[in-house]
């Protein structure tokens, strides 16, 4: 690349493409950096059609960067050594649903395809995150069951069984990638609820013959920059529009469930194929994703804008420590884990400075997340007798960042399903007391019997919190 001029766009390369095996819905960063790469290693290993049409359900940015790329992006290691680029070739179309449903519905159909993946958020499941059941007064549930041409990701699912069906093939199999405990029991469950109001023999039909395993997801995926683009096209001299920047750490636990026993070869790529996911599942829900959003919050407002620069205060630092040992007493480790040494590799990863992982990202959507990251924790050690102070703390602390205002009387950005609803209760509160009330009868989060419990600790919290800020209350927290 000649200096002032731009850089030639990078574009496939023109080996032969695999045919296309899985349909992935949800197509953003996460599964870009990680569940393509996998599955690009496992077929260099082991070959077979595991080609991915992936699926943006909202926004069609995603699939106008790519195309004049032929679907080829840069997979980059944020590593502490210097950025590592490396180009992925396993996507073989994206499309965008909200533009054509119909097409989205037909590669689901395929007979070629055998799994669709998911990475949808907890939102995207349309379900109550207190009881893990299908929102049936969801908008786009009530429209799915009405439209043959749905809108969310469950009414996808169940439209498109209903035409294997309906076509004599064989289901495919579910795999959900998403941060939700058993994830894909939980999945199983939703897809059920809803063929049962649509058509109870579809919904036997699936039951006997679809499977659901679940897994555990980790690779830290922060939000791409035009910064990280610029850096992108320096590094390789070739402009990408939609590289993916993560760290070098990568994990993926799968339940070795499948319909008719056909996947690609993961365990070749890395993968851990197990019969039971849930002991790593729950390990990294309750370490990783729970220490996640406490430092987000509570990190958030003492104003650290990335979890480096968070555990980079050594205040922060001896607070994730007390998080983790309220946590560790309630998870069951997979077999030859130690969870203390996870826990000091998980610090390890939290403060490579190469990523800029933003509280402000983490923090989104905590609604859908503390009732798996933290509630569960929490009930667990009321249940035993055991103190929780910095666990409370991290709860008060997202209460305080729905309220909407930071610590110096600045807007936060909240991005939550519920912000609105939860910025109206904390406005009409007077004190830290009452905004814990308003909070905690949120029954959508919070367990009517298990918020009674939180009342007395998490005001406590709260008081401490709005009192004294965010950095000295970690501070008094831990002391």
């Amino acid at each position: 690349m000649e200096a002032g001029l731009p850089a030639e766009r990078l574009t496939h390369s023109g080996a032969p493409r695999p045919g296309t095996g899985i349909v992935h819905l949800g197509l953003g960063a996460f599964f870009r950096a990680f569940g393509c790469v996998y599955i690009a290693d496992a077929m260099a290993s082991g070959g077979g059609d595991w080609g991915i049409v992936g699926v943006s359900l909202r926004s069609p940015d995603t699939r106008n960067a790519l195309s004049p790329q032929g679907w080829a992006y840069n997979s980059v290691t944020l590593g502490p050594d210097g950025e590592k680029a490396r180009v992925i070739e396993v996507l073989n179309d994206v499309l965008v649903a909200p533009k054509n449903p119909e097409a989205v519905l037909s590669a689901m159909a395929d007979p070629g395809v055998k799994i669709v993946t998911l990475t949808v958020t907890e939102k995207g499941y349309c379900h109550n995150p207190a009881t893990g059941r299908l929102n049936a007064d969801h908008p786009d549930i009530r429209h799915d069951l009405e439209d043959a041409l749905p809108v969310s990701a469950v009414g996808y699912l169940v439209r498109a069984l209903q035409r294997r069906r309906d076509a004599g093939l064989a289901p495919f199999t579910v795999l959900t990638c998403d941060n939700l405990p058993e994830n894909g029991k939980l999945v199983r469950g939703l897809v059920l609820d809803f063929a049962r109001l649509l058509d109870p023999s579809l919904a036997s039909w699936i039951e006997a013959e679809t499977r659901f395993p679940s897994t555990m997801v980790d690779r830290i995926t922060p939000a791409t920059t035009d910064a990280d683009i610029a850096r992108v096209e320096e590094l390789t001299g070739r402009h990408d529009a939609a590289p993916v920047m993560h760290e070098p750490f990568a994990q993926w636990a799968v339940e070795d469930d499948f319909v008719g026993g056909e996947r690609p070869d993961l365990a070749a790529a890395g993968a851990e194929m197990v019969s039971d996911v849930t002991a790593h599942e729950h390990m990294k829900l309750r370490m990783l994703n729970g220490t996640h959003s406490s430092l987000a919050y509570t990190g958030y407002l003492a104003g650290h804008e990335t979890i480096a620069a968070t555990v980079a205060d050594p205040v922060y630092a001896d607070f994730v420590r007390q998080l983790w040992s309220e946590i560790i007493p309630t998870v069951e480790a997979p077999s030859g884990v130690s969870l203390d040494a996870y826990a000091d590799a998980l610090f390890d990863r939290y403060a490579n400075p190469a990523v800029r992982h933003r509280t402000w990202q983490i923090a989104m959507d905590g609604s859908q997340k503390l009732p798996q990251r933290l509630l569960g924790t929490l009930r667990e050690n009321l249940d035993a007798g055991r103190a929780s102070p910095a666990l409370y703390l991290a709860v008060a602390a997202w209460m305080r960042y729905v309220g909407g205002i930071d610590e110096a009387g600045g807007a936060i950005e909240v991005k939550d399903p519920l912000a609105a609803h939860l910025r109206e209760l904390s406005d009409a509160a007077d004190t830290p007391a009452d905004t814990v009330a308003a909070l905690l009868a949120v029954d959508d989060i919070f367990p009517p019997e298990l918020a009674a419990r939180l009342q007395q600790p998490v005001t406590q919290a709260a008081e401490l919190l709005w009192a004294k800020g965010a950095r000295k209350a970690v501070q008094e927290t831990t002391a």
